[in-house]
This record gives C-alpha cells, structure tokens and sequence, in this order.
C-alpha cells in the first residue's frame, strides 16, 4: 500500500507544491510513524509534535511556496541548539539544558521552509563513530537492530533509512555523516570546508567539522546541501571554489560527465594500526569499480604515501577539539570513560605541540591534494567493516576504544582534515541484506562531480528501491 513516505523528498516537495498534500498532513504522517516504529530504533531523543504541527501551519501560511525546503520535515541533530527545545549533546552533563537562542544552521533550515519534527540521537558531543550513550536507547540500525548505526549522526541515519524523515542534517567532523549513512544504505555528503556558510569550518579546530545531509538518493542530498549553502551571507574572503552549474542539484538530476577516477584502498593510519578491509567492503568497492568502468569512466589504482605522523596528529587534535566540554573538577566523573580520556588529554597539550599538530596537518591536506591531483575524483571504501553490533566497542577502555573506531572507519577522516568533499553511496548489500558503501572523494569544491558520479551508480543499482523491513 502506497504511503507519503514511499516518495522521495523530491517528489514530495512536489506534492506539496501542487497541493496534493499540506505540510501539516505530511509532519502528521511522520510524526505517527515515529511514535509507532521509534521505540525500537533510537532514532529520536526528543519528539516535539505539537511545535512541529504549529510549524507546519505556519510554513503553510507565511513561508513562501518557492523556499527551498518547503514544508518538508527534518530533524534536527541533538548537537545543535533550536531555542525552547532541550539539547543534550548525548550526556548527562547537559541534563535539563534548554538553550534560549538557535544556531545558524537551525535558523538557514528554518528559513528555507523546512519542519522540525525533534532531536535525533547523536553520541557524547559527537565523539564517537556510533550513537550509544548513557543518556539514551542505542541507535540501532533498521536493517538489524542488533547492529549499531555509526555516528555521530547516527539518530539522522536511522530516521532516514526507517522511513521517519525524508532526509536530514548532519554534521561530519571525521566522517559522522558518511558512516552512518554507509551503514544505514543511504547517502551522506561532507561538502568541503568553507562551502555551507552556516558551518564553513573554518571556525572549528583544523577545520574539521562542517554540516552535511543524509538522504536515500543523491538528488535528495543535493535538495538539502543546496539550501545549506544558500542559506546565509559568507563572513569570510576564504571559501570553497564553485561550479558554474548553478545549484548543486541540477548535476544530482543530470548526472553527466566522464571522468578519471582513483581507487585507494589505503588509509592514512595505516601505519599506525593494523587496519584490515572485509571481504564485504571489498565487494562493494569492486561492484562500483565495475560499474563505474561500464559506464566509461577512466579508473587507476592509487596508493596513498606512507605518512606515520598522521596518526599521532589527529589524535592530537581530536583530543585538544575535546578539551574545550566544559566538564571541570567533579563534573568530569559524569563523562562517559571516551570522552573523559579525550578531555583530560587535550587539556594536558602544550600550545607547543597543538601548533605542531597544525602544521603537520596542512602538510599532510597538501600532500594529498597533489597526490589526488591528476584524478577527478578518487573511490575507497566507505568502511572496511560491516557495520558493528550495538554494545561492540570497549566501555571502559578508552584507548582500545579509540583503535576500534579508527579500524571501523579509516577512510573518512583524511577528507576532514583536507577540507575535501566527500560522499558515501549504499552500493551493496551483504549476502544477508546490510547495507555496504563506497566513499567518493573530491577535489576542493567538487560536490557537482560527486553528484553526477552518484546519480550514474544510483541509475544503475537503483539502491532507492531498497529498504529495511519498518518501511
């Protein structure tokens, strides 16, 4: 039986464009299948129905038919604050924290005409690659809810994936939206550092962190990143280079183009970590190549430079990124044993060795820039594991903790600490059904060609006719 949630988000902007459905029907009809499916999924921390209703009819009302995200529902991660609404952050140090004032990127949602519907489910401040805290239920993957779904927008992912939101925002600071979209089956772009003016990252630590959707199909993703980055005026002369296309979605729609294209099954912590990539990873890797090459692409196998001081680096900066939670004195026994170990090692970092962290860094985003000069684009795997069951990863050691996620996730990071945009493509399945990715890699300002490169391999395998058993 046909349900709204069959369409996509573009084609239900159109029905909402032609009247066949009002936005209040629509925030409704979500709105029901959360509290009916999301008991058993964590895909929400908050459900704020009443607001979402009164929204909807004002969207309907006084927002402008034209805005970009129309009375389109979406969730916004429990990371960013929306005034009135708690934000937790995933910890019990923020317990009963309700913020007076929005962040932009709630504010630039607001305006393009999109309906809040709650909070999703993100880990101890974002963290984590995986959304399991002390705080709330686990969020669990709707393919197999024994298995996790990543983080640290891993509430987002599963919301979308179940069929509880047409898409969502994320934010990705060392692959938190492409992990759980890989793992959920659906798409996840990281557009690059200072394209979204709402989230440039240029005003995070090494620039790591910037927005992104997750969506079930490439044009969906470019929906969202288009009023992503419409949504506000560039503070800064600095910003990523853009195509001459227009918006981002009319290469999502055409997906045209030929291309050179590496494939890299190295990672840079591979010298300090015994990384290894699993047959299903590999499959999926090699189903894209195949693809890809049918279609005409020119393809060549790359092999990253050894790098050891990569490793040592980043750990660097994520744990002086953490230093910053305000948790002092007794407040630090209520962190969760990860991010405890990541606070009061990023507060032992002399400014010495942060500045040094830095520049190895920039050292480290222009070598790969030349390395990944002579490609348009470059394709590894999205994770080198199957996404890993709730409860896998160690409570209590942190360091042990930590060398999981990294074998969990190689790949990702490197695309954050070079400001590169980045998407994930559910390309497969395993023989028993999860869903494995590939991740495509661009040049600074190369979302268009990641679009048109997805929206080829979506045409292909048609991975949007797929779907978990609460659809």
């Amino acid at each position: 039986m046909f349900e709204l949630h069959h369409l996509t988000a573009q084609e239900q902007w159109d029905w909402l464009q032609r009247g066949e459905v009002t936005p209040v029907e629509l925030a409704a009809h979500y709105l029901e299948r959360i509290e009916r499916l999301d008991g058993d999924l964590g895909a929400f921390v908050t459900v704020t129905a009443d607001a979402a209703l009164d929204r909807a009819r004002a969207v309907a009302e006084t927002v402008p038919k034209t805005a970009q995200l129309w009375g389109l529902p979406f969730g916004d991660k429990d990371l960013v604050n929306r005034a009135g609404v708690p934000t937790g952050f995933g910890s019990g140090l923020m317990s009963g924290f309700v913020p007076e004032t929005s962040d932009e990127i709630v504010e630039v949602l607001d305006a393009a005409g999109g309906v809040s519907l709650g909070k999703t489910n993100a880990p101890e401040f974002g963290l984590p690659s995986y959304t399991e805290s002390l705080v709330a239920p686990p969020a669990r993957n709707p393919w197999d809810p024994s298995l996790g779904a990543g983080g640290s927008s891993g509430g987002a992912a599963v919301a979308v994936s179940a069929g509880l939101l047409p898409f969502a925002p994320g934010s990705d600071g060392g692959g938190s939206v492409r992990i759980p979209a890989a793992a959920c089956g659906l798409v996840g772009l990281k557009p690059s550092r200072g394209l979204v003016p709402s989230g440039t990252g240029l005003d995070k630590l090494a620039g790591l962190v910037v927005p992104g959707p997750l969506a079930r199909t490439v044009a969906d993703a470019a929906m969202m990143l288009d009023a992503l980055v419409a949504g506000g005026d560039y503070p800064f002369t600095l910003r990523a280079p853009r195509w001459d296309g227009g918006a981002l979605l009319n290469a999502a729609v055409r997906g045209e183009g030929r291309f050179q294209l590496g494939v890299m099954t190295s990672s840079p912590w591979d010298d300090a970590y015994d990384i290894h990539v699993s047959v299903e990873a590999s499959d999926a890797l090699a189903l894209a190549v195949a693809e890809l090459d049918a279609i005409g692409h020119g393809l060549e196998e790359l092999r990253l430079e050894p790098d050891p001081s990569y490793a040592p680096n980043f750990r660097t900066i994520w744990q002086a990124g953490a230093s910053g939670i305000p948790a002092e004195g007794a407040e630090l026994d209520s962190l969760e044993p990860l991010t405890r170990w990541l606070v009061e090692r990023g507060r032992a970092i002399s400014a010495r060795d942060l500045i040094a962290a830095l520049a190895a860094l920039t050292t480290f985003e222009r070598s790969i820039i030349r390395q990944f000069s002579r490609f348009d684009a470059v394709l590894t795997p999205a994770l080198a594991l199957t996404p890993r069951p709730v409860g896998w990863y160690d409570s209590e050691d942190a360091e042990l903790n930590f060398a999981q996620q990294v074998q969990y996730t190689p790949f990702t990071s490197f695309a954050n600490v070079t400001g590169l945009p980045a998407i994930t493509l559910p390309v497969a399945q395993t023989a028993v059904g999860i869903p494995m990715g590939v991740q495509v890699v661009g040049r600074p300002g190369g979302e268009a060609t990641l679009l048109a490169i997805g929206a080829q391999l979506e045409r292909r395998l048609l991975w949007q006719r797929r779907h978990p058993p609460q659809w």
